[in-house]
């Protein structure tokens, strides 16, 4: 992205007020050229925008979270005191797929799986590439929700997208034959499918995404009106009944205009939200309690697996994904630091050389992740109770291009299996 015609676009008036209005309440992060610059930041005034732009602000960051004071923000902050100083969340959810005409199907079925729950407070923003972001404000749900952030929304994207997922899945194969769907893509029918009543039927899930990474603490999605640096276009709300119609041409930087608002709460009724909300709470409290029943099964038995190593796993018996994620990464590196932190230290690695591991990664990404992030995220692994397994093989890499089956990954589930079985080997 050139930042002199990204310069030019910040410096409209129009465009400096629309993006200092979404900034009230949270926290901004601003990314140039080398990446984002310091966190936590705030905008004071829309001014502010054209001064970042004139330093070589290519594009502008914010929080799903509503916060009372963003400054006082830390890496080093515990849950409860996150807990504390935010005052709620947007709920933002995040459709990604390479084919827009994909994402476009899926935004259109969760704006009327909304409207369905009685949400009538529904934004729509394309994200300056190949996605959408669907918007609901805080003030939706229902008083006792502040906290139910990030676990509680992850449940309430996961109910919405088992919600849309066999309408989507029939509304994508009317127009088109599976093997088209394969073809534009460039998967193969397994990855493509999903088992049911033992047959393979196509799951949409497994070539776009609905993202939750995104519903986590301090997690940033693109401002809209920003820029998308990538694709040079900008992030610009679009009405939810022309999602179908929608064109890129629109986003070019010239055409924009400031019409719209993205999560526009002057007029939310309160509680509209309360439907989806108790929903998905129940699923949330059902999810719990699986977890429990199988967690007091499998310690009654005494056959819960132990994944105690007596010493650290050695680098030469990585999993194929983490030997090559550990290469360095365009993309998916924040997806990519999230697992390998939790692969690393349920295989024997302390902290200092998880650190250090993070640190030697780091410095191959074509685009280093600021050490910020990868602390703050280390340090909140630390303050956990107990170590959680990395995401289960093997869709998560997948997506982010790292998944490289051997004959011993056809026996596991988790990369951490895969230590066990060579190490007992």
């Amino acid at each position: 992205m050139d930042k002199g015609v990204a310069r030019q676009y910040y410096l409209r008036e129009d465009i400096q007020k629309a993006i200092f209005e979404t900034a009230k309440d949270r926290e901004i992060a601003v990314k140039f050229d080398y990446g984002f610059g310091k966190r936590p930041e705030i905008l004071q005034f829309k001014t502010d925008v054209a001064e970042f732009a004139k330093q070589g602000a290519l594009s502008f960051h914010c929080s799903e979270e509503l916060w009372q004071n963003p400054l006082r923000l830390s890496t080093s902050l515990k849950k409860n005191e996150l807990d504390e100083l935010r005052k709620g969340w947007d709920l933002v959810l995040d459709i990604d797929c390479p084919l827009l005409e994909y994402s476009q199907a899926a935004a259109d079925l969760l704006v009327k799986a909304l409207r369905s729950k009685g949400i009538k407070s529904i934004s729509v923003k394309f994200s300056g590439n190949h996605g959408f972001h669907i918007g609901v404000p805080f003030e939706a749900f229902p008083q006792n929700a502040k906290n139910f952030f990030p676990d509680g929304v992850k449940v309430i994207a996961l109910y919405l997208q088992e919600m849309i997922r066999p309408v989507l899945a029939a509304e994508m194969l009317k127009k088109e034959k599976i093997e088209d769907i394969m073809k534009k893509t460039g998967k193969k029918f397994g990855e493509v499918t999903a088992k049911k009543n033992n047959s393979a039927v196509f799951d949409p899930f497994k070539i776009l995404s609905i993202d939750s990474i995104l519903i986590s603490s301090r997690h940033l999605f693109r401002m809209p009106y920003s820029i998308n640096e990538k694709s040079g276009l900008a992030s610009i709300p679009i009405l939810p009944e022309n999602i179908l119609k929608f064109s890129k041409n629109e986003a070019e930087l010239w055409r924009v205009k400031t019409k719209l608002k993205f999560l526009e709460r002057e007029n939310t009724a309160p509680n509209e939200a309360k439907e989806l909300f108790d929903s998905a709470s129940e699923m949330f409290s059902e999810i719990k309690e699986k977890e429990a029943i199988k967690e007091r099964i499998e310690n009654r038995k005494g056959k819960k697996i132990e994944y105690n190593f007596t010493e650290a796993l050695p680098r030469e018996l990585f999993p194929p994904c983490i030997k090559k994620g550990l290469e360095g990464l365009n993309d998916g590196k924040k997806r990519f630091v999230f697992a390998l932190i939790n692969f690393l230290t349920m295989s024997g690695w302390d902290y200092d050389k998880v650190e250090e591991m993070i640190k030697e990664w780091n410095r191959k990404n074509h685009e280093p992740l600021r050490d910020n992030y990868w602390i703050g995220q280390l340090r909140y692994h630390k303050s956990q109770k107990k170590k959680i397994l990395p995401p289960n093989c093997r869709e998560f890499y997948k997506e982010m291009g790292i998944c490289f089956p051997d004959n011993a990954c056809e026996r596991i589930k988790n990369p951490v299996s895969y230590g066990i079985r060579r190490m007992r080997k």
